[in-house]
């Protein structure tokens, strides 16, 4: 029978409120929305929290809108409604992608883009999709808030740079136009852990790529980031060779870890080849050739 450790339990209504009982719990106390990866940890004791901080009825931290030139999404948005929003249609089809092979509708529906990126899962998807896009994440604390860029967000497997006593508030995408985005993922079942996953941002300069970005879920990607093929990609023409070229250069820079998913050499693969598939789809949309 598996039960968790006793635990203190609130529910929290506001920004503020969340803060202050952070504050009084320490440095064990845990936020929960969704809870699809913190109950199952704490069923097994891997996690065991103090206390619980039930944010559900936070709802100023739920939107989805534009501001300025941003996209802005609250961390408390559902799966769902990420997947649904028009606005993120319009601008970001990268997202829709990658919403749709994550989990199932129950999942979707009660799980947030918070509690995703606090979990920092080595596979999650979301990670991948925001790093490709240059998306930052706001972190408030008691003494005020900061912006960090996602690529720096993660410093390791399940750990953020959120400290004890703060909250993700919201992610933050730059708009830019002549772009195009996608998300590739092969996974054992449908709605499993990806095998791996590939996130690609392309702008356009002509036929010239003018700025790429490649995010890569369970190959062991620093920071979900490709880092070098971004790099590779600036100035070059969008040609399947290119694009092949940087997968490539992606795989090559990953560090998978052979699991029931799958051995290392295969994981590399689909890291080079989920890449380019990215790349090409994103291109094409860039060019507005794929509805």
């Amino acid at each position: 029978m598996q039960v968790p450790a006793a635990f203190e339990y609130a529910k929290a209504t506001s920004v503020g409120q969340t803060l202050q009982l952070l504050e009084q719990w320490g440095e064990d106390a845990r936020v929960i929305a969704g809870g699809h990866s913190l109950i199952p940890m704490m069923k097994l004791r891997l996690a065991r929290p103090t206390a619980l901080i039930d944010i559900n009825d936070v709802a100023e931290l739920a939107y989805i809108r534009v501001e300025g030139d941003e996209l802005r999404i609250g961390a408390l948005t559902r799966h769902a409604e990420l997947l649904a929003s028009p606005l993120v249609e319009e601008h970001y089809r990268i997202f829709a992608d990658a919403e749709r092979v994550i989990a199932d509708p129950l999942v979707r529906n009660r799980g947030t883009v918070g509690g995703s990126l606090c979990q920092a899962d080595p596979a999650e998807d979301l990670s991948a999709a925001f790093a490709a896009v240059g998306a930052s994440a706001v972190i408030q604390g008691a003494r005020g808030s900061r912006t960090v860029p996602l690529t720096e967000f993660h410093v390791g497997p399940y750990e953020t740079v959120v400290e004890p006593g703060e909250l993700l508030t919201e992610v933050r995408v730059p708009i830019r136009p002549g772009g195009g985005s996608a998300y590739h993922k092969v996974e054992r079942r449908v709605g499993d852990w990806a095998v791996a996953a590939a996130g690609a941002a392309v702008w356009l300069d002509g036929d010239a790529v003018k700025a790429a970005g490649i995010g890569l879920a369970a190959v062991g990607a620093e920071h979900f980031r490709a880092a070098e093929a971004e790099a590779f990609l600036v100035g070059k023409p969008a040609t399947e060779e290119t694009f092949a070229e940087a997968g490539r250069i992606a795989a090559e820079h990953t560090n998978p870890v052979a699991d029931q998913r799958g051995p290392v050499d295969y994981k590399r693969h689909l890291a080079g080849e989920l890449t380019a598939r990215a790349l090409r789809t994103a291109a094409a949309r860039a060019r507005g050739q794929e509805a």
